[in-house]
């Protein structure tokens, strides 16, 4: 008889590198699914985790093979600590549903890797760990991302567009009796940069960029970037960030406010460029506390905005995530070919059990 009922844990850690995302989450099964948040937090990276995961993509393969097993490690024993400090039973978790962290993401090159996700981890959780959820998809010729449009089409499918605004915007829609979603271009990986440069963590609520000025010739040439006229699916990795946009921007000698504004500007073309005229569109992410962002989006394209409770704002991610254990545990389909391009739908993901010495 299939189990109605989960107590999981959702890890998630984005490219904005903003921190780790704990989500502990009660997930009901079909006919009709739904997710409800028990309690979740964010976990700040200290400086030198924040330094080592900025500079990874540039390291070597013995370099990765060493922050991998560093970083399950801390991932594994940041895991602890939320459960300890949140007082939750361990004997009544399912399971503990993780992310892990992306270093390089080419999967035209059939390679994805995210660390955290050694066997390791259930070790030090000492918990059911199912995790590295891209690299079969990849396998199997498609993008690995993204990921979360499932958890849209059981849990959020009254919206005409789910969008997503982390390191990464990526949407997902229903069009054709399909699901597809797909990366639309880099958000926070490029503004916080830049206002780190002016001496704060990310620009609250898109101060500098509204006081900022807008650089035509720049912003053409963001506009005109190869990705933007490629065909879904597609799926960007921060190694495009560093190859392509950070380059192009430093070609020019500009105030990092101007390129704020700028950027900001290139950012809302390219999710208006995303919707229908009047349709509904749930947003979640950081960089929903971007208001001169969602303001401007909204200036250039006539769509109905859905900001949801903070806890789903902050934490969709991670939930969806414990959803996609969830369906991996049950051999439910969680990747969709419709979405990263595989070769079929599958279920995805890769379980360790604690092992009682």
């Amino acid at each position: 008889m299939q189990r109605k009922n989960y107590n999981v844990i959702g890890v998630m850690s984005g490219t904005s590198l903003d921190g780790i995302d704990f989500a502990h989450i009660d997930i009901t099964l079909k006919p009709t699914y739904s997710a409800v948040i028990r309690v979740a937090e964010t976990v700040p990276y200290p400086d030198i985790w924040m330094q080592k995961l900025q500079n990874a993509v540039h390291n070597t393969a013995d370099e990765l093979v060493h922050i991998n097993k560093e970083y399950t490690q801390y991932l594994g024993e940041a895991i602890h600590t939320f459960i300890e400090k949140n007082t939750i039973d361990k004997a009544t978790i399912d399971a503990i549903c993780s992310h892990g962290h992306t270093i390089i993401h080419q999967p035209d090159d059939g390679y994805t890797l995210q660390i955290g996700n050694l066997p390791e981890i259930a070790q030090i959780t000492k918990c059911k760990v199912v995790c590295d959820f891209r690299v079969q998809d990849v396998t199997m010729g498609g993008q690995g991302a993204p990921l979360v449009p499932i958890g849209d089409q059981l849990l959020f499918s009254e919206y005409d567009y789910c969008l997503n605004l982390g390191g990464f915007a990526n949407v997902s829609t229903q069009k054709d009796d399909q699901r597809i979603a797909y990366d639309i271009c880099a958000v926070n990986t490029v503004l916080n940069v830049y206002a780190q440069k002016l001496g704060v963590a990310y620009d609250d609520e898109g101060a500098f960029a509204k006081a900022g000025t807008i650089h035509q010739p720049l912003l053409k040439e963001l506009n005109a970037l190869s990705f933007f006229k490629k065909s879904p699916p597609k799926s960007l990795g921060i190694e495009w960030v560093h190859q392509e946009i950070f380059p192009l921007i430093e070609t020019y000698d500009l105030d990092p406010q101007d390129v704020l504004a700028t950027c900001t500007e290139h950012i809302a073309l390219q999710l208006a460029n995303q919707f229908a005229e009047n349709s509904s569109v749930l947003i979640t992410g950081g960089g929903v506390y971007n208001t001169f962002l969602i303001e401007s989006v909204r200036r250039i394209k006539n769509i109905h905005v859905i900001i949801p409770s903070p806890d789903l704002v902050e934490f969709k991610e991670a939930l969806v995530f414990g959803l996609l254990g969830v369906l991996r545990l049950e051999g439910e389909n969680n990747c969709l070919a419709s979405v990263t391009g595989a070769h079929k739908n599958h279920s995805s993901g890769v379980v360790y059990e604690y092992k009682r010495m």
